[in-house]
């Protein structure tokens, strides 16, 4: 039977320090955060991602060849935290950072990271995730978007769904299925597809908070030559896999309704009744649990350990509390309410429905932890 876990891990006196000067920067910026919001995908300010860049803080992890500091994860878990308790705008290059950088540093050809990685690192290029499609839910083995293989390269037809950012970003790594035939796991690739200049079809999906991060990306005859194949053909499906890992274990699994925390400490301030001190302890208390669940995947990461049971706990408890987090506070709150919390609330209210579904529904994930655990 396999086993899940988590490592006893702590942040180095390093990494520590290293979160006086980011909140420092973030300090001096100040004018970048009008309207902090700590949910990751609420900001797009390529200005203050290109800030990050050149403070070194976007691939920190990275070989130096290619743009990157050579840095610790847990230097980079540092700064991740500082920035989304800060209600920092880091959607811009938030997923090229966090997930297709490292992909294509383990799977990428040595062109593909010399071509992509250093401008990734310099916060100049963003990409999208192209995973998702319509009528399949959060079953991502049920693909149906193919690529057939042409002179000189793959032609693409099908439709992504839920692709964060489409609209704005400059690439994205596409799940498709490159044998003819093939189910389920087998026959799949992944694709760098140019969402500007490769012909695919990009359609905003407004939400009910008003944005359009999400978006349905069409592909319709879209020709992609062989040097953007990402890893072996037929290899996607491993590789799709370990990319989530990365995906579902950050802070941001945690911290994307933080700022409703930070206005509700302020709200009660320092004379808190019985009701409003308990709540303020029950979201404390889980708050610190998940983050040092978090800090331990980092760790297991830095050693190079696989992690995918463990980033699975976190992301699945981590939006169970994102998700009542946000009304724990408001019954705490009720006769206090400030502007502040009020429209931090009524925001991440709006946004929370995509908690869940962002890197696996819960059903997904807790189907990943029951068969890490052998138990189905």
């Amino acid at each position: 039977m396999s086993s899940l876990k988590l490592d006893r891990v702590g942040l180095p006196e390093s990494s520590e320090a290293l979160r006086t000067e980011v909140r420092g920067f973030l300090e001096a910026n100040r004018d970048s955060l009008p309207h902090p919001n700590s949910d990751f995908s609420s900001g797009h300010d390529p200005e203050f991602s290109a800030k990050l860049g050149a403070q070194g803080w976007i691939g920190m992890t990275w070989p130096k060849a290619y743009g990157g500091g050579e840095r610790t994860f847990f230097d980079r878990y540092v700064v991740t935290e500082e920035l989304l308790a800060a209600g920092a705008p880091v959607s811009a290059h938030w997923i090229a950072d966090r997930q297709s950088g490292p992909l294509l540093l383990r799977f990428g050809s040595e062109a593909q990271r010399a071509e992509y990685l250093p401008a990734i690192a310099r916060g100049e290029s963003y990409f999208s995730i192209g995973m998702s499609e319509p009528n399949t839910g959060s079953d991502l083995a049920s693909v149906r978007t193919a690529a057939r293989k042409v002179d000189g390269g793959w032609v693409i037809n099908g439709t992504k769904i839920w692709t964060t950012d489409a609209h704005r970003n400059h690439f994205m790594i596409t799940l498709v299925r490159t044998e003819p035939g093939s189910e389920r796991h087998a026959g799949l690739s992944q694709l760098i597809v140019d969402l500007r200049n490769d012909g695919a079809q990009v359609r905003p999906i407004r939400n009910m908070s008003g944005g359009e991060d999400f978006n349905e990306v069409v592909f319709v005859d879209v020709f992609v030559p062989d040097d953007r194949v990402v890893g072996e053909p037929g290899n996607g499906w491993q590789q799709v896999t370990s990319e989530l890992a990365y995906e579902r274990s950050g802070p941001e699994r945690f911290l994307s309704a933080f700022r409703v925390f930070v206005e509700l400490v302020r709200a009660v301030g320092d004379n808190p009744t019985d009701s409003e001190l308990a709540a303020v302890g029950r979201i404390a208390a889980q708050l610190m649990t998940l983050r040092r669940m978090s800090v331990s995947v980092a760790g297991m990461l830095e050693a190079g350990k696989e992690v995918a049971v463990e980033a699975a706990l976190v992301k699945e408890l981590g939006n169970n509390f994102e998700k009542l987090m946000p009304d724990m506070a408001r019954l705490a709150a009720s006769d206090r309410r400030s502007s502040a919390f009020r429209r931090c609330y009524e925001e991440t209210m709006l946004l929370s429905p995509s908690f869940t579904l962002r890197g696996g529904t819960r059903e997904i994930l807790r189907g990943v932890i029951a068969r890490g655990l052998g138990l189905r």
